[in-house]
């Protein structure tokens, strides 16, 4: 085995847990390459927290199964905890790992030639039990050390670097399938998370976006607030606070926080240190008090506006972007004009929009009074028209300011993310700018998907 390959599907935590598949792999001598150029070895790493993700897995899974029917296929992340007789199977070439503990061992005994049997006993045995070496002899000696997945190095192929800090969420919102798939509260050490900043610095990173499932829960053994001393979490405020200080370190972004954990105390920290970008990704869901309240999130709407009024009280001109699930089930046409209402009062600077996925297993899969496709389409249609409008309104405030743009596309034009998160087309670019420079702009002209400057 000399080549291998990865498929990535889902959030920012995914794709950091995929950098450390590909660290260690290279780490046992692998070459990493495209799946089309037929690598000895392909990893899938998949997503189902929506239908259609699932969906993207099944067919990356397939399509690997195609182009390398030869090849080991390693698939892992969500999928495989939850939909196990949906994903395909053919042969003993493909690997499903239902245990994140075990999967750094199953790809070292992969490259190190050993077989392993997947038989179909294997696809109803527990979380805690994973594909097992075949016939392995039984022996008295201590069992062989293997790797694990450690922290980062360097974020390859991006020049934004995502730094996990905490895994796991047992909130359990109606709609949601992540607690059976990441049921695990857990977070890193204060120490392995300074020093993973500072090695991705030192590999050249500009930007570290801090990530997690529950990034206001890290430090705790759960995400419900209701079980924290005093309802209150200083730890995430006081963890930021020190990846701030570390030299060097240019620029910081949070992944996504919920509204609950925008405290005073971390936008003192916003406001203390200015390479802590102007940017929070505030998941709103829906503006309706009733469906949030099916959808059994920790926050009402009025704790949500208070929250983005604070942001903007504390904030310059801060980008407030969100993700809004359409056509949860008893979404009335009161419900969702409530939603366009608070969107416009918040003037989000961009909005995810996500049609109602059912996932089994989860309440909101069984309740009652479902919407209608073509409402839902209809209604996705409409929030996505706003964003548009509300994403052109949020950029035009800023024309004719300066702006820092990290630069991360060098191909098609010279383009990057500036600290409030919209993209930035440099039309005058200079010969010596290059991906991963921070080069200061003067914003002259919006257009509908970014906006364009000069040097």
């Amino acid at each position: 085995m000399k080549t291998f390959s990865i498929d990535t599907l889902g959030c920012k935590v995914n794709q950091y847990e995929t950098q450390q598949i590909l660290h260690l792999l290279e780490h046992l001598g692998l070459d990493h390459i495209d799946t089309a150029d037929k690598p000895d070895l392909v990893v899938v790493n998949t997503c189902c927290v929506t239908n259609t993700a699932s969906a993207k897995s099944r067919q990356y899974v397939r399509k690997a199964l195609k182009l390398r029917p030869d090849a080991d296929i390693v698939v892992c992340g969500c999928l495989p905890l939850i939909e196990t007789g949906q994903i395909p199977i053919s042969g003993k070439n493909i690997h499903l790992v239902k245990n994140r503990t075990n999967l750094a061992k199953t790809l070292t005994q992969l490259v190190n030639g050993q077989a392993l049997a997947l038989d179909s006993q294997s696809l109803q045995i527990s979380r805690d039990t994973i594909i097992k070496p075949e016939n392995t002899p039984k022996s008295k000696n201590k069992p062989p050390i293997f790797p694990k997945l450690s922290e980062l190095t360097s974020f390859k192929g991006h020049t934004r670097a995502f730094l996990k800090i905490q895994d796991g969420c047992d909130g359990y919102c109606s709609y949601c399938i992540v607690p059976k798939t990441r049921p695990i509260v857990q977070s890193k050490s204060q120490q392995s998370i300074l020093q993973e900043a500072q090695a991705l610095i030192n590999a050249g990173h500009k930007e570290i976006v801090i990530t997690g499932i529950f990034l206001g829960a890290f430090g705790q053994p759960t995400v419900r607030r209701n079980k924290w001393p005093d309802n209150r979490n200083c730890e995430f405020a006081n963890l930021l606070e020190k990846i701030a200080q570390i030299p060097n370190l240019h620029r910081i972004r949070l992944s996504s926080i919920e509204p609950g954990d925008v405290t005073p105390q971390l936008l003192d920290i916003f406001c203390k240190y200015p390479n802590i970008m102007p940017h929070l990704h505030l998941p709103l869901q829906s503006g309706s008090p009733e469906i949030i309240k099916k959808m059994c999130r920790q926050y009402t709407i009025d704790e949500f506006t208070k929250t983005a009024d604070l942001v903007k009280s504390r904030l310059e001109k801060p980008a407030i972007t969100t993700d809004i699930i359409v056509g949860f089930p008893g979404e009335t046409d009161s419900d969702f004009q409530q939603t366009v209402d608070l969107a416009k009062y918040v003037g989000f600077s961009k909005m995810h929009v996500f049609p109602f996925s059912p996932r089994q297993d989860t309440p909101a899969a069984k309740m009652p009074k479902p919407v209608h496709n073509e409402t839902v389409k209809h209604r996705s249609q409409v929030l996505r028209d706003l964003d548009n409008e509300l994403g052109c309104q949020f950029r035009r405030q800023f024309i004719g300011q300066t702006a820092t743009v990290l630069i991360e596309d060098t191909c098609s034009r010279l383009a990057g993310r500036c600290e409030r998160y919209f993209m930035v087309s440099i039309e005058n670019p200079t010969e010596n700018l290059k991906k991963n420079d921070l080069v200061k702009v003067t914003l002259t002209k919006n257009t509908k998907s970014a906006m364009i400057a000069k040097v």
